[in-house]
Formats: structure tokens, C-alpha cells, sequence
């Protein structure tokens, strides 16, 4: 395979842990030639890469997977993890493999993945590719979440080849270039702890705690407060996807960041009608990972994530399980916070009082009665009038005497804050979302592309989705409900 200078400062500091921690893998080029689907330039100013620089056909090879680039040090990690409840003892990169890493002129790292790119060590009985359908929607979701402010993996591109690629179906393959300063997961700790290779824990935290979190390098219990941090991160983060009706749907530990990140979007949803016991995923038969369930599995995870670093904690087994247990049980306290904090703030509220709570639970299990739209209803609250009768928002509900019961409640909460109503509306719409990434504008930018190499759609709903809280009136059409055929959409892990 060539190599390719693209005239960037790649580096891979992962590499210097040792083959331990990962197999050295090279992508394995298509048969066909590969194009160019999307680029993102949002993600290319993080790189700070030259301006024109993916029309160059270097530039296709290397991020198609067909070059090497010149200073990479390619590989895949070695890590396990908890399927849907039960330890895998060794997963792994199975069809990704980073490059290395790129840094920019303020010291920031990015680790740069080829998702798709070929077998790995770790495939085990798959192909290692990706397919055009699951890179289009890990595309536009990665940057629908950035967009909403959530912390995520990004993608810098997406390529496709006329190579075929089997899943349900015979595809078309592709590659998707993933960004992030860390693709480290709650996985890549417990395969040594399980392996009984201790020692190689401390290695990893190491590695971690000094790349990505430099402030406590000074700490005298280190490995304390980074768990401390990494508990409060994880709440957070799930959190803000509660916040905003979004489920990731295979909460796996191999699928957690030990940074706080979204990461892996395979069957994803943004909740439509408002169902706490929504499942996005027709693969997870007992909902497991449905809406209601997502904070409680979050505490599940980060238990296995803590039990995996115990032996970093104490120098006993006892102590170390007394110091993991205290942490973790501030994880309820710290995502309640969170959450309430989010939800106060999509109501207009500048200050938070005990009755909150209640209010928006009252809301919450009307709109679930009623089957409103999750989105939809939060943006109509934003012009919420005392004075008025409110009718485009009552309009919403089935059961209008109960909203406007809940109303009346609301229209009292509001009269105890000291705020004008049209700055509340500027604060709220600020909060809440006009436009998310529903199911069906993936699959109509997905079909587009299957059918008929139109990727005019990719395009289009990348765009409004970098501003999903502004207006956009040219884009009025996807700020509605969904159509009726969407409700026939359904997504699996081969998504």
C-alpha cells in the first residue's frame, strides 16, 4: 500500500502503551474506486486541515482506506466488555482502525478512525466493513448531537465504494472517518481486569488521566477522583440525552467513553410521541435500553467500569470496594441534579423550586397519555402565554381539560419568576430544539443515496442540523410531525 503525505502532524500516542493494548492492523482497500460523500468542514477547522484539501485525490485515498498517510501508525484496540447485561471476554475494534492521532496549533489531539475500513483481529466472525445506510445516519447523528450541544464523537467525512457488502441485504460499502479526542471506553479496562492483568490497568488510567485529564495529575488520590469525575460526566451526559428525547439504544460498556462522549451510534432514535418505555432498537427484545432505562443502566455501566479499576483504589480489595461504592452513590443524586437543571430550564425557569419536579412529571405523563410529540411540544412551550388561550399548544392534546389543568399550574409557577415573557421565550428557544434528526429524514437521505447516488439529502439535513435551534424557515418541512410511513421504520444493530 502507498503512503500518502498529506502534509499533517500525525502522531500516535496510543501506540506507546504496547501491543497489549491493540493489534496493528492496515485498513484493507475496496476493489472499486471509493468517492467522496460529505465532508465536514466544522470538523476540518478542529483539524485545522488546508482549506480545498478533500479535493485532492490523496486525500480520498487516505480517508477511503486504499493509503497509508505518512506518520500513521494504524491500529485497532483490544477491549471487552457488557452485552446487553453479560461479559464478552475480549471485543475490540472489529472493523475500525485508527490512523493515529492529529493535533492542532492549541496542543489539542484527535484521534482519527477509519470506521469500515477492514477485518481486524478483533472482527471475529464479521466483514469488517460498514455499510452506506449505518454510515449516513453515525454521520448526521454525530453532528445532531454536537449541534445540540451534547458531548460526542464527530466525523470529519464519509466515503463509499461500489463494493458490495452484505448485512440483510447486499449494500454498498463505505468508511466513515471518526473523530475524537479518545475512543477509550469502560471496555478498555475491564478486559484487564478480568484477564487478571492488574498491572496493565494502571498503565492504561495513566495514559488517560494524563492526556485527557491533566488536572488531577497533582491529586493525591488520583484514581479516586478521576472516578469521581468519570461518574459525574456519565450522569450528566445521560442527562442531556433524557433532556432532549434522544435514546442510544445498545448502552454496552464497550460503548461508553471514558471521556463522557456519545459514543457508537448504531440503533438510535430521537423519541417522537413521548413513550417513557420507548425502545429504539427492534434487536433489544426486552427493552433493556429503552428511554425510562437509560439512567439506570448508565449506573450499571460505570459499576462495571469501577469494579474493572478496583485494584487502582486501595491496596485492599475491601477498601477499594467501601471507596467505588460511595462514589457510585452519587451518581442518582448528580443525574437528578442534572436533569431537573435541563428540564427547569426548557420551562423558562430561572431558579429552581420543590414543585418543579411534580410540574414537569405531570406534563410528562400527560404527554404520554396523549402520544404528543416530545420535540414539537417543547418548542410550542416556548411562546406559552399567561394571558392567552394557547390553543396552538392545547391543540397538541387529546385530553385538553387535562392540559389545561396543567396550564393553570404552570401559569402560577411562572408568575414567581421575575421574568418578561419574551425573554423567556428567547431563553427557552435557545434550549429547545425546532429541529432534531427524526428517523424518517435519515432514511429519505439514506434512500436517495442507495437508490439513486443522490447525496443532495446527506447535505441538506447535515446543514440544518448544525443549527437545530434556529428558524430556518426554508426549512420548515422538517420541523413537523413525521409521516405516516415512518412509523413503519425500524432499526436494528445492524444499523
Amino acid at each position: 500500500m502507498s503512503q500518502i503525505d498529506l502534509n499533517l502532524r500525525f502522531s500516535n500516542s496510543f501506540s506507546s502503551l504496547g501491543e497489549d493494548y491493540f493489534s496493528r492492523v492496515s485498513p484493507t482497500p475496496f476493489k472499486s474506486p471509493s468517492r467522496l460523500v460529505h465532508f465536514n468542514r466544522r470538523a476540518s477547522k478542529l483539524l485545522e486541515l488546508e482549506s480545498g484539501i478533500e479535493k485532492s485525490s490523496d486525500f480520498l485515498h487516505v480517508f477511503s482506506g486504499s493509503s497509508h498517510v505518512l506518520g500513521g501508525d494504524p491500529l485497532a484496540m483490544l477491549y471487552s466488555g457488557h452485552q446487553f447485561g453479560q461479559y464478552v471476554p475480549q471485543l475490540g475494534d472489529g472493523r475500525a482502525i485508527m490512523l493515529g492521532e492529529l493535533s492542532n496549533t492549541k496542543d489539542e489531539k484527535w484521534e482519527i478512525q477509519l470506521k469500515g475500513s477492514g477485518l481486524t483481529p478483533y472482527s471475529r466472525n464479521g466483514d469488517g466493513r460498514a455499510v452506506l445506510r449505518s454510515t449516513i445516519r453515525e454521520y448526521l447523528c454525530s453532528e445532531a448531537m454536537f449541534g445540540l450541544g451534547i458531548p460526542t464523537t464527530t466525523a470529519l467525512c464519509m466515503t463509499v465504494s461500489e463494493d458490495e457488502v452484505y448485512r440483510e441485504n447486499m449494500e454498498r460499502g463505505a468508511v466513515l472517518t471518526r473523530l475524537a479526542p479518545s475512543h477509550i471506553r469502560f471496555g478498555s479496562f475491564e478486559v484487564f481486569y478480568y484477564r487478571n492483568q492488574h498491572e496493565k490497568l494502571a498503565v492504561l488510567a495513566d495514559y488517560v488521566i494524563q492526556n485527557h485529564y491533566p488536572e488531577i495529575l497533582t491529586s493525591q488520590d488520583q484514581y479516586t477522583v478521576w472516578l469521581k469525575i468519570i461518574v459525574d460526566r456519565t450522569a450528566k451526559l445521560i442527562a442531556q440525552w433524557q433532556a432532549i428525547g434522544f435514546c442510544h439504544g445498545v448502552m454496552n460498556t464497550d460503548n461508553m467513553s471514558v471521556l463522557g462522549l456519545t459514543l457508537d451510534y448504531g440503533p438510535f432514535a430521537f423519541m417522537e410521541a413521548y413513550e417513557p418505555t420507548f425502545v429504539c432498537n427492534h434487536s433489544d427484545y426486552q427493552g433493556r435500553y429503552a428511554y425510562n432505562q437509560q439512567s439506570k443502566i448508565g449506573l450499571f455501566n460505570l459499576s462495571c467500569f469501577a469494579q474493572s479499576i478496583l485494584p487502582l483504589l486501595s491496596d485492599t480489595p475491601e477498601k477499594s470496594a467501601e471507596i467505588a461504592t460511595e462514589i457510585l452513590k452519587t451518581y442518582h443524586s448528580s443525574y437528578d441534579q442534572y436533569f431537573s437543571s435541563l428540564m427547569q430550564k426548557k420551562l423558562g425557569f430561572n431558579e429552581s423550586m420543590q414543585s418543579d419536579l411534580s410540574l414537569i412529571d405531570n406534563l410528562h405523563l400527560l404527554m404520554a397519555e396523549d402520544k404528543v410529540d416530545f420535540t414539537i411540544l417543547y418548542r410550542q412551550l416556548c411562546k406559552f402565554r399567561s394571558s392567552a388561550d394557547n390553543n396552538s399548544i392545547r391543540d397538541l392534546f387529546i385530553q385538553r381539560d387535562k392540559f389545561d389543568e396543567w396550564a393553570r399550574s404552570y401559569t402560577n409557577r411562572l408568575g414567581k419568576e421575575d421574568l418578561d415573557d419574551g425573554i423567556r421565550e428567547k431563553k427557552m428557544l435557545a434550549t429547545n430544539p425546532k429541529y432534531i434528526l427524526r428517523n424518517y429524514m435519515a432514511e429519505t437521505a439514506i434512500r436517495k443515496a442507495e437508490d439513486d447516488k443522490d447525496y443532495s439529502e446527506i447535505s441538506r439535513v447535515f446543514d440544518l442540523l448544525e443549527k437545530p435551534f434556529d428558524e430556518q424557515p426554508e426549512n420548515e418541512k422538517y420541523a413537523g410531525f413525521p409521516p405516516d410511513w415512518a412509523s413503519r421504520l425500524s432499526v436494528s444493530c445492524s444499523s
